[in-house]
């Protein structure tokens, strides 16, 4: 099984939400659908802007809890060197 560690975002330079997860897509779609009360939703974020897979569960709370650590302006970087335009990922990891 594969774990991810993903960044939303409620638009360019906007809002970051920083998660982790077992099932990328099906988390996305629940942010996206507003299924799950919170931050998200009260924000309206909801594009995935950037993903990375972790081995297992463990490294994957690990390195979520290290990118929630970071400043601002490295988080941004992170995003930029994968995705520099922001796109909304989702579409190519359905």
């Amino acid at each position: 099984m594969q774990y991810y560690v993903y960044i939303l975002a409620s638009k360019r330079n906007g809002t970051l939400y920083i998660g982790s997860t077992s099932g990328l897509i099906a988390r996305t779609w629940q942010h996206k659908n507003k299924v799950v009360e919170g931050f998200t939703k009260k924000y309206e974020v909801n594009k995935l802007v950037y993903y990375e897979i972790a081995e297992t569960q463990e490294a994957a709370a690990l390195r979520e809890k290290q990118l929630k650590k970071w400043n601002r302006a490295w988080k941004i970087r992170l995003i930029e060197e994968k995705n520099p335009e922001w796109r909304d990922l989702y579409e190519d990891i359905l």
